[in-house]
């Protein structure tokens, strides 16, 4: 059953930090539901719901794979612009986007679980404070907290990196 409510949402939310590798991406989804399995008992609705638990579990998944990974500038996986639609080499504003996206994925890899899904929430998935709450519980006051702190947790790692 919860792979069935979650499984699309979970794929969705580490293709997001993964990027367009398939492969990459599958492994981290079944890591994920395979973690949420040998963890199921300790799972406790008066710590969050059952989607900001598996976010949390996903988002470690992905960190393992940056982890793994390393500190490449870009990312093998992701979609290469080898030649401009005139054939000439790679434009440098298209390597310059790919560098960032690679870097945000790190950076939101790096940042703890209920940060990154606070982000993708908002900012990804256009959602407002109200919907946040339903998603993660909490107050209308403390999800506007928390997301004032995400974004200076996420701005000042970014911007170390």
């Amino acid at each position: 059953m919860l792979y069935d409510q979650y499984s699309v949402r979970v794929w969705r939310y580490v293709a997001r930090m993964l990027g367009a590798n398939t492969e990459a991406v599958g492994d981290a989804v079944q890591e994920t539901f395979l973690a949420a399995a040998r963890s199921a008992h300790r799972f406790d609705s008066d710590k969050g719901t059952h989607w900001s638990w598996l976010a949390g579990i996903a988002h470690n998944q992905v960190a393992v794979y940056w982890r793994r990974v390393g500190t490449r500038r870009i990312d093998p996986a992701e979609p290469r612009f080898e030649d401009s639609p005139g054939g000439g080499a790679v434009p440098e504003d298209q390597l310059q986007q790919q560098e960032t996206i690679a870097l945000v994925r790190r950076v939101l890899a790096e940042l703890p679980g209920e940060y990154a899904s606070i982000l993708e929430a908002k900012y990804t998935d256009g959602q407002s404070v109200a919907e946040m709450v339903k998603l993660f519980g909490g107050t209308t006051e403390s999800i506007r907290s928390k997301l004032a702190r995400v974004r200076r947790e996420f701005r000042r790692r970014f911007e170390e990196q």
